[in-house]
C-alpha cells in the first residue's frame, strides 16, 4: 500500500524540519544535542502536525541510534516489557512514544525506573499541556520541549517542496492555490499535505487550481478538539476579547466557534461572559444574551449567526463592571476562613428589635446588617462605568445617609 503524501516528505534529518526555529539551527538545543551526540530523555508537546514525529525521528536517524516506537494508547504493558527486554540486550534504547499523556500507572510503573537508570531514553509526543496532562512522576525525568505553530510561509515551503519531490510528477499548480492550500491548513502541515495529495490525484490532467481544492475542502481546519487545549484556548480567547472590548477580535473568534459549529458552548461562554465581565455596567445584558441564545437555537446555523453577531458586538462594545461578583467572592473567602461572626440579634426572627426600613423616610434607616465581627467589612467597591455609574451615585448617597443618621 503506497504511503501518503505526509510520510514521504517526513524529514530525514533535523536540518530538514519546517519551522521550531527556537530549538533547530546553529546553536539551538536540539541541533546542539545531535552535534554533540547526547540524547536526553524528553517531551515534545504541541498542536497537531507541527512536527512532533517528525523531530523524533530526525534525531534519531541523526544519531544512527537503536530506537523503538510505541503509542501509550494502542501499545500493551507486554510491549513495553518487550521494548525494556530489548534495552537490556542492547544496553539501552530510545522509546519513542506517541499520545504519552495516554499512559496509564501499570505502564508508568514499568518505566519510571528504567528512566531513572538511563538503560530507555523517552521521547515523548502529545498535543496535550505536559504540565497538566502528564504524570509529574514521568515529567520530573524529562526535559519539556514547547513546539510553536507553524507560520504561514512554513507551510508554503513544504507545499514547494513536495510539489519538487518526486512524489507528484508531472504537477501543475500556481502560487496564489499554494498559499490558498496553506490558508486553510490551520497552520497544519499534515492537513496541508494531505489536501495537495488528493487535489493531484482528483483531477485527470494534474491540474491543482483553486476551483479543484475548493471542491474537496469547504471549511477552514481549527485546532479545536474538545478534548485537547486549543479548543479551550479559543474559548478563552473569545471571552477575552469581548472582556478587553476588541469587537473585532470577538467577532472573529466567534467565526471561529461557528464555524466548528459549537454552539453550545459559546452559548455557556456568552452567558458566563454576561455577569463576570460586564456584570452591572450594563446589567440589561443578560437578559438580551439569553434572549441572542434563544433566537440562535430557535434558527439554527447558518442564520444563527446573525443574533449571535449582534449581541457579540454589544458585548464587546458595553461598558465592563467585574464588582458584583468579586464583591461576592470576597465575602465568600470569609467564610472560608470562619470569618464570619453572629448574626445580629435584631435581624433573627422573630425580632423586637428591628427596624422595618419603610416606615422610615427614604425607606431607609441606619442599622446594622453585617455580624460585629465584619461591622466595617466593605465588599463591594463600585466603578463609574455604564449603568453602574448611577448605582454608585445611590450607594455613596446611603453612605452618607448612614453618616448623618
Amino acid at each position: 500500500m503506497d504511503k501518503p503524501l505526509a510520510l514521504k516528505m517526513a524529514p530525514k534529518h533535523l536540518n530538514e524540519v519546517l519551522g521550531q526555529k527556537h530549538l533547530i539551527g546553529d546553536n539551538m538545543i536540539l541541533s546542539n544535542l545531535v552535534k554533540n551526540k547526547k540524547l536526553f530523555s524528553m517531551i515534545l508537546y504541541g498542536k497537531p502536525g507541527i512536527g512532533k514525529t517528525s523531530i523524533a525521528n530526525a534525531m534519531i536517524n541523526d544519531l544512527g541510534i537503536r530506537h523503538r516506537f510505541l503509542n501509550a494508547t494502542v501499545n500493551s504493558k507486554k510491549d513495553l516489557d518487550i521494548v525494556i527486554e530489548e534495552a537490556k540486550m542492547y544496553d539501552g534504547l530510545v522509546l519513542v512514544m506517541d499520545e504519552i499523556h495516554r499512559l496509564n500507572k501499570d505502564k508508568q510503573d514499568i518505566l519510571l525506573p528504567q528512566l531513572e537508570s538511563g538503560l530507555i531514553t523517552l521521547i515523548g509526543m502529545t498535543t496535550s499541556n505536559p504540565y497538566h496532562a502528564i504524570n509529574p512522576a514521568i515529567r520530573s525525568r524529562c526535559q519539556l520541549f514547547e513546539l510553536k505553530e507553524l507560520e504561514t510561509e512554513d507551510i508554503v515551503e513544504g507545499l514547494k517542496r513536495a510539489i519538487k519531490s518526486p512524489y507528484l510528477p508531472n504537477i501543475k499548480i500556481d502560487e496564489e492555490t499554494i498559499k490558498y492550500i496553506a490558508n486553510i491548513s490551520g497552520n497544519d502541515l499534515r492537513f496541508a499535505y494531505n489536501l495537495l495529495e488528493i487535489s493531484y490525484f482528483s483531477t485527470s490532467d494534474f491540474k491543482v487550481d483553486l476551483e479543484v481544492v475548493k471542491k474537496i475542502n469547504t471549511k477552514p481546519v481549527f485546532f479545536a478538539d474538545k478534548n485537547g487545549d486549543a479548543y479551550y484556548d479559543m474559548l478563552s480567547a473569545f471571552q477575552k476579547s469581548i472582556r478587553g472590548s476588541d469587537v473585532d477580535a470577538s467577532l472573529h473568534y466567534l467565526a471561529r466557534l461557528i464555524t466548528i459549529g459549537d454552539l453550545d458552548s459559546v452559548f455557556r461562554r456568552m452567558a458566563v461572559i454576561a455577569y463576570e465581565d460586564i456584570g452591572l455596567a450594563n446589567p440589561s445584558i443578560g437578559p438580551k444574551v439569553m434572549s441572542a441564545i434563544e433566537a440562535a437555537k430557535l434558527v439554527g446555523l447558518p442564520e444563527a449567526r446573525i443574533p449571535l453577531g449582534t449581541i457579540v458586538t454589544e458585548m464587546a462594545l458595553s461598558p465592563k463592571s467585574n464588582t458584583a461578583h468579586i464583591a461576592l467572592d470576597e465575602a465568600l473567602s470569609d467564610i472560608e476562613k470562619g470569618n464570619v461572626g453572629d448574626i445580629p440579634k435584631h435581624l433573627k426572627n422573630p425580632s423586637n428589635t428591628y427596624k422595618y426600613p419603610h416606615d422610615y423616610k427614604n425607606a431607609f434607616v441606619r442599622q446594622q446588617y453585617l455580624p460585629d465581627k465584619l461591622k466595617d467589612k466593605k465588599y463591594y467597591h463600585p466603578k463609574n462605568l455604564g449603568y453602574e455609574s448611577k448605582l454608585k451615585e445611590i450607594y455613596l448617597y446611603l453612605e452618607k445617609l448612614k453618616k448623618d443618621s
